[in-house]
Protein backbone atom coordinates (compact mmCIF):
# COMPACT_ATOMS: atom_id res chain seq x y z
CA UNK A 1 0.00 0.00 0.00
CA UNK A 2 2.84 2.37 0.91
CA UNK A 3 4.56 1.62 -2.41
CA UNK A 4 1.33 2.34 -4.31
CA UNK A 5 0.89 5.66 -2.48
CA UNK A 6 4.49 6.66 -3.25
CA UNK A 7 3.97 5.80 -6.91
CA UNK A 8 0.77 7.87 -7.08
CA UNK A 9 2.55 10.88 -5.55
CA UNK A 10 5.40 10.49 -8.01
CA UNK A 11 3.00 10.30 -10.96
CA UNK A 12 1.09 13.35 -9.76
CA UNK A 13 4.30 15.34 -9.35
CA UNK A 14 5.46 14.33 -12.81
CA UNK A 15 2.12 15.31 -14.31
CA UNK A 16 2.25 18.70 -12.59
CA UNK A 17 5.77 19.30 -13.87
CA UNK A 18 4.77 18.31 -17.38
CA UNK A 19 1.77 20.63 -17.30
CA UNK A 20 3.90 23.52 -16.03
CA UNK A 21 6.31 23.08 -18.95
CA UNK A 22 3.51 22.98 -21.54
CA UNK A 23 2.48 26.31 -23.11
CA UNK A 24 -1.01 27.54 -22.29
CA UNK A 25 -2.78 28.49 -25.53
CA UNK A 26 -5.83 27.99 -27.71
CA UNK A 27 -5.60 26.32 -31.09
CA UNK A 28 -6.57 29.64 -32.69
CA UNK A 29 -3.40 31.16 -31.19
CA UNK A 30 -1.11 28.61 -32.83
CA UNK A 31 -2.96 28.90 -36.14
CA UNK A 32 -2.64 32.70 -36.09
CA UNK A 33 1.08 32.56 -35.30
CA UNK A 34 1.80 30.24 -38.22
CA UNK A 35 -0.37 32.25 -40.62
CA UNK A 36 1.41 35.47 -39.66
CA UNK A 37 4.83 33.88 -40.10
CA UNK A 38 3.92 32.31 -43.43
CA UNK A 39 2.55 35.61 -44.73
CA UNK A 40 5.61 37.52 -43.50
CA UNK A 41 7.83 35.06 -45.38
CA UNK A 42 6.31 36.27 -48.67
CA UNK A 43 7.12 39.95 -48.04
CA UNK A 44 10.04 41.80 -49.66
CA UNK A 45 13.41 41.07 -48.05
CA UNK A 46 13.86 44.63 -46.75
CA UNK A 47 10.53 44.60 -44.85
CA UNK A 48 10.70 45.91 -41.29
CA UNK A 49 9.19 42.78 -39.74
CA UNK A 50 8.88 44.26 -36.25
CA UNK A 51 6.75 47.13 -37.53
CA UNK A 52 4.81 44.84 -39.87
CA UNK A 53 3.86 42.40 -37.09
CA UNK A 54 3.02 45.29 -34.75
CA UNK A 55 0.52 46.55 -37.31
CA UNK A 56 -0.96 43.10 -37.97
CA UNK A 57 -2.12 42.93 -34.34
CA UNK A 58 -4.09 46.20 -34.46
CA UNK A 59 -7.65 45.85 -33.25
CA UNK A 60 -7.02 43.03 -30.78
CA UNK A 61 -8.67 43.70 -27.40
CA UNK A 62 -6.69 45.13 -24.50
CA UNK A 63 -6.98 42.84 -21.48
CA UNK A 64 -4.82 43.12 -18.36
CA UNK A 65 -3.30 40.23 -16.40
CA UNK A 66 -3.52 37.66 -19.21
CA UNK A 67 -0.47 35.90 -17.75
CA UNK A 68 -2.21 35.39 -14.40
CA UNK A 69 -4.63 32.68 -15.55
CA UNK A 70 -2.95 29.64 -13.96
CA UNK A 71 -2.23 28.77 -10.36
CA UNK A 72 1.30 27.75 -11.32
CA UNK A 73 3.39 29.57 -13.91
CA UNK A 74 3.10 28.41 -17.52
CA UNK A 75 4.15 29.99 -20.80
CA UNK A 76 0.97 31.80 -21.81
CA UNK A 77 0.49 32.38 -25.55
CA UNK A 78 -2.52 34.60 -26.20
CA UNK A 79 -3.02 36.35 -29.53
CA UNK A 80 -6.66 37.09 -28.71
CA UNK A 81 -6.07 39.55 -25.85
CA UNK A 82 -3.00 41.65 -25.12
CA UNK A 83 -1.65 44.14 -22.63
CA UNK A 84 1.22 46.51 -23.37
CA UNK A 85 3.93 44.04 -22.33
CA UNK A 86 2.52 40.90 -23.94
CA UNK A 87 1.93 42.92 -27.12
CA UNK A 88 5.59 43.93 -27.32
CA UNK A 89 6.78 40.41 -26.42
CA UNK A 90 4.53 38.84 -29.06
CA UNK A 91 5.77 41.22 -31.76
CA UNK A 92 9.40 40.63 -30.78
CA UNK A 93 9.00 36.82 -30.71
CA UNK A 94 7.45 36.87 -34.20
CA UNK A 95 10.24 39.10 -35.53
CA UNK A 96 12.85 36.75 -34.03
CA UNK A 97 11.27 33.85 -35.90
CA UNK A 98 11.73 35.73 -39.16
CA UNK A 99 15.36 36.47 -38.36
CA UNK A 100 15.87 32.75 -37.67
CA UNK A 101 13.86 31.70 -40.76
CA UNK A 102 11.82 29.53 -38.39
CA UNK A 103 8.13 29.72 -39.30
CA UNK A 104 6.66 27.33 -36.74
CA UNK A 105 4.60 27.71 -33.59
CA UNK A 106 7.29 25.81 -31.67
CA UNK A 107 9.92 28.37 -32.69
CA UNK A 108 7.61 31.21 -31.64
CA UNK A 109 7.09 29.62 -28.20
CA UNK A 110 10.85 29.17 -27.74
CA UNK A 111 11.47 32.82 -28.57
CA UNK A 112 8.66 34.06 -26.35
CA UNK A 113 10.03 31.99 -23.47
CA UNK A 114 13.54 33.39 -23.99
CA UNK A 115 12.23 36.95 -24.01
CA UNK A 116 9.86 36.65 -21.04
CA UNK A 117 11.95 34.73 -18.49
CA UNK A 118 15.33 35.05 -16.84
CA UNK A 119 17.54 32.32 -18.31
CA UNK A 120 14.44 31.12 -20.21
CA UNK A 121 13.16 29.28 -17.10
CA UNK A 122 9.36 29.24 -16.89
CA UNK A 123 8.69 30.25 -13.30
CA UNK A 124 6.88 33.21 -11.75
CA UNK A 125 10.03 34.28 -9.92
CA UNK A 126 11.97 34.17 -13.21
CA UNK A 127 9.43 36.17 -15.19
CA UNK A 128 10.92 39.57 -16.04
CA UNK A 129 8.21 41.59 -14.29
CA UNK A 130 10.11 44.89 -14.26
CA UNK A 131 10.92 46.09 -17.77
CA UNK A 132 14.28 47.43 -16.61
CA UNK A 133 15.20 43.84 -15.76
CA UNK A 134 13.64 42.67 -19.06
CA UNK A 135 15.95 45.01 -20.97
CA UNK A 136 19.07 43.96 -19.05
CA UNK A 137 18.35 40.25 -19.41
CA UNK A 138 17.61 40.43 -23.13
CA UNK A 139 20.66 42.61 -23.77
CA UNK A 140 22.70 39.90 -22.03
CA UNK A 141 21.10 37.25 -24.29
CA UNK A 142 22.01 39.31 -27.36
CA UNK A 143 18.38 39.75 -28.42
CA UNK A 144 18.10 43.53 -28.06
CA UNK A 145 20.25 46.65 -27.73
CA UNK A 146 19.67 49.31 -25.08
CA UNK A 147 19.98 52.63 -26.93
CA UNK A 148 21.59 55.15 -24.53
CA UNK A 149 22.73 57.90 -26.88
CA UNK A 150 23.46 60.31 -28.42
CA UNK A 151 23.31 63.21 -25.97
CA UNK A 152 21.14 65.05 -26.84
CA UNK A 153 18.39 63.83 -26.97
CA UNK A 154 19.32 61.44 -24.10
CA UNK A 155 19.83 64.28 -21.64
CA UNK A 156 18.25 62.91 -18.44
CA UNK A 157 19.11 60.03 -16.10
CA UNK A 158 16.69 57.71 -14.30
CA UNK A 159 17.77 56.13 -11.03
CA UNK A 160 15.62 53.02 -10.59
CA UNK A 161 13.87 52.45 -7.25
CA UNK A 162 11.80 49.27 -7.56
CA UNK A 163 9.61 47.82 -4.84
CA UNK A 164 6.05 48.14 -6.13
CA UNK A 165 5.27 44.44 -6.54
CA UNK A 166 6.44 43.37 -3.10
CA UNK A 167 4.63 46.28 -1.42
CA UNK A 168 1.41 45.76 -3.40
CA UNK A 169 1.12 41.97 -3.53
CA UNK A 170 -2.69 42.14 -3.44
CA UNK A 171 -2.63 43.56 -6.99
CA UNK A 172 -0.93 40.43 -8.36
CA UNK A 173 -3.20 37.35 -8.07
CA UNK A 174 -0.50 34.69 -8.44
CA UNK A 175 1.86 36.46 -6.06
CA UNK A 176 -0.89 36.93 -3.48
CA UNK A 177 -1.58 33.19 -3.64
CA UNK A 178 2.12 32.32 -3.17
CA UNK A 179 3.65 34.49 -0.42
CA UNK A 180 6.85 32.41 -0.63
CA UNK A 181 7.56 34.12 -3.97
CA UNK A 182 7.83 37.57 -2.40
CA UNK A 183 11.43 37.10 -1.22
CA UNK A 184 12.82 36.12 -4.66
CA UNK A 185 10.96 39.05 -6.24
CA UNK A 186 12.43 41.38 -3.63
CA UNK A 187 15.85 40.18 -4.76
CA UNK A 188 14.93 41.09 -8.34
CA UNK A 189 13.88 44.56 -7.18
CA UNK A 190 17.12 45.04 -5.26
CA UNK A 191 19.14 43.90 -8.28
CA UNK A 192 17.89 46.82 -10.40
CA UNK A 193 17.39 49.45 -7.70
CA UNK A 194 20.09 52.10 -7.76
CA UNK A 195 20.95 51.51 -11.40
CA UNK A 196 21.03 54.56 -13.65
CA UNK A 197 19.96 54.85 -17.28
CA UNK A 198 19.90 57.73 -19.76
CA UNK A 199 16.57 58.64 -21.29
CA UNK A 200 14.89 61.21 -23.53
CA UNK A 201 12.73 63.64 -21.52
CA UNK A 202 9.23 63.96 -22.93
CA UNK A 203 9.79 67.67 -23.58
CA UNK A 204 12.37 66.73 -26.22
CA UNK A 205 10.07 64.53 -28.32
CA UNK A 206 10.04 66.96 -31.23
CA UNK A 207 9.72 66.18 -34.91
CA UNK A 208 13.39 66.89 -35.47
CA UNK A 209 16.11 65.49 -37.70
CA UNK A 210 18.01 64.47 -34.57
CA UNK A 211 15.12 62.47 -33.11
CA UNK A 212 14.35 60.84 -36.47
CA UNK A 213 17.97 59.68 -36.69
CA UNK A 214 17.89 58.39 -33.10
CA UNK A 215 14.60 56.46 -33.00
CA UNK A 216 13.75 53.99 -35.77
CA UNK A 217 10.48 52.45 -36.89
CA UNK A 218 10.00 49.24 -34.91
CA UNK A 219 12.01 50.29 -31.85
CA UNK A 220 10.48 49.53 -28.46
CA UNK A 221 9.36 52.71 -26.69
CA UNK A 222 9.71 52.31 -22.93
CA UNK A 223 7.77 54.99 -21.07
CA UNK A 224 9.32 55.82 -17.71
CA UNK A 225 7.31 56.87 -14.69
CA UNK A 226 7.77 58.95 -11.57
CA UNK A 227 5.34 56.70 -9.69
CA UNK A 228 6.94 55.49 -6.48
CA UNK A 229 8.29 51.94 -6.63
CA UNK A 230 7.95 51.54 -10.42
CA UNK A 231 10.41 51.96 -13.27
CA UNK A 232 8.06 52.04 -16.27
CA UNK A 233 4.36 52.56 -16.88
CA UNK A 234 3.77 51.71 -20.55
CA UNK A 235 5.35 50.20 -23.67
CA UNK A 236 4.83 50.46 -27.39
CA UNK A 237 6.40 50.21 -30.83
CA UNK A 238 7.79 53.33 -32.52
CA UNK A 239 6.35 54.47 -35.84
CA UNK A 240 7.11 57.72 -37.63
CA UNK A 241 4.35 59.67 -39.40
CA UNK A 242 4.78 62.85 -41.41
CA UNK A 243 3.92 64.96 -38.33
CA UNK A 244 6.28 63.17 -35.95
CA UNK A 245 6.69 60.16 -33.66
CA UNK A 246 3.69 57.96 -32.85
CA UNK A 247 3.32 54.67 -31.00
CA UNK A 248 1.65 51.35 -31.69
CA UNK A 249 0.44 49.96 -28.38
CA UNK A 250 -2.07 47.84 -26.54
CA UNK A 251 -4.03 50.76 -25.18
CA UNK A 252 -6.03 50.66 -21.97
CA UNK A 253 -7.71 53.91 -23.04
CA UNK A 254 -8.81 52.62 -26.47
CA UNK A 255 -9.36 49.08 -25.09
CA UNK A 256 -7.48 47.59 -28.05
CA UNK A 257 -4.21 47.61 -29.96
CA UNK A 258 -3.98 50.88 -31.88
CA UNK A 259 -1.59 53.00 -33.88
CA UNK A 260 -2.05 55.97 -31.58
CA UNK A 261 -3.44 58.92 -33.60
CA UNK A 262 -1.87 61.43 -31.21
CA UNK A 263 1.79 62.31 -31.36
CA UNK A 264 3.77 60.56 -28.64
CA UNK A 265 4.68 63.97 -27.22
CA UNK A 266 0.98 64.90 -26.97
CA UNK A 267 0.07 61.53 -25.46
CA UNK A 268 2.74 61.85 -22.77
CA UNK A 269 1.90 65.48 -22.00
CA UNK A 270 -1.54 64.23 -20.92
CA UNK A 271 0.07 61.88 -18.36
CA UNK A 272 1.97 63.93 -15.74
CA UNK A 273 3.68 60.91 -14.17
CA UNK A 274 5.30 59.91 -17.49
CA UNK A 275 8.75 61.53 -17.49
CA UNK A 276 10.37 60.34 -20.71
CA UNK A 277 11.35 57.33 -22.78
CA UNK A 278 14.07 54.73 -23.16
CA UNK A 279 14.61 53.07 -26.53
CA UNK A 280 15.25 49.36 -27.03
CA UNK A 281 16.10 47.93 -30.45
CA UNK A 282 15.90 44.38 -31.77
CA UNK A 283 19.25 42.99 -32.90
Amino acid sequence: MKKILTLLILLATTAMGSKASTPHYWRSDSVKVVRLLEKAATLPQKTNHTLWFARQLRGLPYVAKTLEVNREERLVVNLRQLDCTTYVETVMALALCMKQKAHTFQAFCRNLQRLRYEDGKVAYTHRLHYFTYWIEENVRKGLVADVQGPTPPFTAVQTVRANYMTTHTHLYPMLAAHPQWVAPLRQMERAISGRRYRYIPKGQLRNSKLLRSTIRNGDIIVILTSKKGLDTSHLGIAVWHADGLHMLNASQLHRKVVEEPKLLATYMAEHPSQIGIRIVRAK
